[in-house]
């Protein structure tokens, strides 16, 4: 069966399903219920919290799709998913077409399954909110179809084309390097992907915990990769282990810049530099990267009894869940706007207070406090309220006059966002920049150095896995053009 058939939408099996029930009756079945583990057990242990889907839920949510002739909801998708043919095979049964129309335009489906915010890209524009109704589960069913692609122990085929010789290098093995990789190994080229790690991933390893998405999910999308033809090494930091030379003598004809947004933010306030204060990104890799949850470990992370957490995207809401996880009993997310404004997922938000999060908004700290070891042991927070919308379109928070309250604590993680790694634009003379130390670059990711690409955060300076995945993918269009139409192939 080639892609044709399974993309079909006039192929007499996807007539009939249509056929099967109306619009109303599709319409009239409930949206699917992920189910998950129980809040009070959760936090004793870093298993995964959503379960998945069985085949029967699966079926019955790919039921209500209405296939409709212009979906809007692929424009959605910043990788351009072939969203109602993947799901329809789903509907039929046949979940391996499911899994190749997945890999035919995303590297990463079963990681995207769980962490992508399809609430505001694919499931926003599905026809049903027009109805007043709940979209199709559309990230539910893309986690459904591709973790039973790596159940069965197979790769989609991916349609991958004879080798054209050139060598392109990535430098970082985050969701924007991945998902270039799989790109390029896909028209036929050569890639070395540098990680400066001792572990390949990136973000999905070292940023988002376990019980949102499982190291053993990203090592099998990683398997799929090497089976692909994309070769991984660890240790490596391009701009010091490697320069940009080394990599043209090594006869590298592009490179593509995936090296993230490392750098934490801080607030500038007074105290954050006693003890117990810190980044959301050394916590967090600190835990999942390097193991300190464990006991006894050599570089063991600081715990609390009482965490505060500032911030309100979803690096506070991993941070807040894995301080329950590391015994807090009492953690608070801090947040200088309202619950409304969030930038987190709604769904993390519900799973932190299943799990017995304090939210305290409309709070902003302006000095942390220490005992006489130098240790934090307080937070003042400013008591806000919410005024005229600012740049971002959310209304801006205001502080109340005299408002300040006293929270005691014993550990502060701040994740009030981050900014580009430096190392690569610093290393590599003639690199533009922009204002916000981020590598310009043109509509196809090209740099001001034309064997130089760029995509994800190190452009964006923070953004989602989908977006940067996007970015990836457009580039090695880019890119693959450009090289071959050099190579006159």
């Amino acid at each position: 069966m080639t892609n044709k058939d399974i993309q079909d939408r006039d192929a007499a099996w996807r007539q009939d399903l249509r056929k099967a029930l109306t619009a109303k009756e599709r319409a009239d079945i409930p949206r699917v219920s992920m189910p998950m583990l129980d809040g009070a057990y959760r936090i004793t242990c870093n298993e995964e919290v959503n379960q998945g889907l069985s085949f029967e839920q699966a079926t019955l949510e790919a039921t209500r799709c209405l296939d409709c002739p212009n979906p809007t909801c692929v424009e959605g998708c910043p990788v351009g998913i072939h969203i109602p043919d993947f799901i329809k095979n789903i509907q039929r049964g046949d979940l391996k077409a499911a899994a190749t129309i997945l890999k035919s335009t995303s590297a990463l489906p079963a990681v995207c399954g769980r962490v992508c915010p399809q609430e505001k890209q694919c499931e926003s524009r599905c026809i049903y909110n027009k109805m007043k109704k709940e979209p199709v589960a559309i990230g539910y069913l893309e986690r459904f179809a591709a973790d039973a692609e790596i159940e069965r122990g197979e790769t989609a085929a991916d349609n991958k084309r004879e080798g054209n010789g050139i060598r392109v290098a990535v430098a970082g093995s985050g969701p924007a390097g991945l998902s270039f990789a799989g790109e390029m190994a896909r028209r036929g080229f050569e890639v070395d992907v540098f990680e400066a790690l001792h572990e390949i991933g990136g973000v999905l390893k070292y940023g988002i915990p376990e019980f949102r998405l499982p190291n053993s999910v990203v090592d099998a999308e990683l398997d799929s990769l090497r089976k692909a033809g994309v070769r991984f090494h660890t240790d490596t930091i391009i701009g010091k282990t490697l320069s940009y030379d080394d990599l043209l003598n090594q006869g590298f004809k592009g490179i593509f810049v995936a090296s993230g947004a490392g750098l934490p933010r801080f607030m500038n306030i007074p105290g954050e530099n006693y003890c117990g204060v810190l980044s959301s990104n050394e916590y967090l890799t600190r835990i999942n990267l390097m193991g300190a949850g464990k006991a006894g470990h050599d570089t063991p992370a600081p715990t609390g009894r009482c965490v505060a957490v500032i911030g309100g995207g979803n690096t506070a809401m991993d941070s807040v869940r894995t301080a329950r996880r590391m015994g807090a009993e009492r953690a608070i997310i801090i947040y200088r706007r309202s619950e409304a404004e969030m930038p987190a997922r709604r769904e993390e938000i519900e799973h932190a207070k299943q799990e017995g999060v304090e939210f305290m908004t409309l709070a902003n700290p302006v000095e942390y406090l220490a005992d006489d070891k130098g240790r934090v042991r307080a937070v003042r927070v400013q008591r806000m309220e919410l005024g005229e919308p600012d740049a971002s379109g959310r209304r801006r928070p205001v502080a109340i006059p005299g408002a300040i309250d006293e929270i005691a604590i014993d550990l502060a993680i701040v994740s009030v966002g981050v900014s580009p790694n430096p190392l690569i634009p610093d290393n590599i003379a003639g690199l533009d920049v922009t204002e916000r130390g981020t590598i310009a670059v043109d509509d196809t990711h090209r740099s001001s150095i034309p064997t130089i690409y760029a995509g994800g955060d190190i452009v964006r300076g923070g953004a989602t896995v989908i977006l940067a995945m996007g970015d990836g993918r457009q580039a090695a269009a880019a890119m693959a053009e450009k090289l071959l139409s050099d190579a006159n192939l």
